[in-house]
């Protein structure tokens, strides 16, 4: 099954979902958060790369409260202006049950099979409250914003007890010290990332996708690195 699927919320609603089945039984099932931009035609390739891997991939449509179905392109002005408006407007609390409701979804549908997220940008903050407040085996945040934001809050400041690798883009000099003391306190795993990384891109808009052979590259190099909860 490769397509638009539903998946039953915590409070009884359906959320509309990609999802995107390996040819045999998955190895693991891999939740993919979205950017601001909605799950747009970046976010489904990463699935349906995950699930030519072999894994069970899903993305779930985050801003389904705000606005179902949404797909925005960041090199269009007006698009960018509506997905930094819907940004805006995003419960994120809400966002992480939603994402929880997803990881159910993913465990029962890969028979029970761990199950990991991974997230860009606001994805990558989604990644990191998955991380400290569901049961997911495994989460990567790339280019991760606002985590230092986060460190303070008792809900998200304290150990996180699951694997957790985050890549943060030219983050402010006080936020990777804290990051690893707070983070590094779970299961003494080290966080992964460094600031000089190359930004590699959820999307694949021309424009956007900046030193796009070279960001390729980088991601494509690594994988067993990021996608394997199964491991942990």
């Amino acid at each position: 099954m490769t397509g638009n699927v539903m998946i039953r919320t915590l409070d009884g609603q359906e959320m509309p979902a990609y999802r995107a089945d390996p040819a045999g039984a998955p190895r693991a099932a891999i939740i993919v958060i979205q950017e601001i931009f909605g799950v747009n035609a970046g976010i489904r390739r990463k699935c349906d790369t995950l699930a030519e891997a072999g894994y069970l991939a899903i993305a779930p449509d985050l801003f389904w409260r705000l606005e179902p179905g949404i797909e925005l392109d960041p090199d269009i002005q007006p698009q960018m202006a509506r997905a930094l408006e819907l940004m805006g407007q995003f419960d994120q609390d809400g966002g992480i049950r939603d994402i929880e409701a997803a990881i159910r979804h993913a465990r029962d549908a890969a028979d029970g099979a761990k199950v990991g997220a991974v997230g860009y940008c606001l994805g990558g903050r989604l990644a990191y409250m998955t991380a400290s407040r569901t049961d997911v085996d495994a989460s990567v945040g790339y280019y991760a914003v606002g985590i230092d934001g986060l460190l303070g809050r008792r809900q998200y400041g304290g150990p996180v007890r699951r694997m957790i690798a985050l890549q943060a883009f030219d983050p402010p000099r006080r936020m990777v010290p804290a990051r690893h003391r707070v983070v590094g306190q779970g299961g003494g795993q080290r966080p992964g990332g460094r600031p000089d990384a190359h930004r590699p891109r959820a999307h694949g808009h021309r424009h956007r996708r900046h030193d796009e052979s070279q960001a390729g590259r980088r991601e494509d190099r690594r994988p067993d690195g990021l996608y394997h909860p199964e491991r942990h």
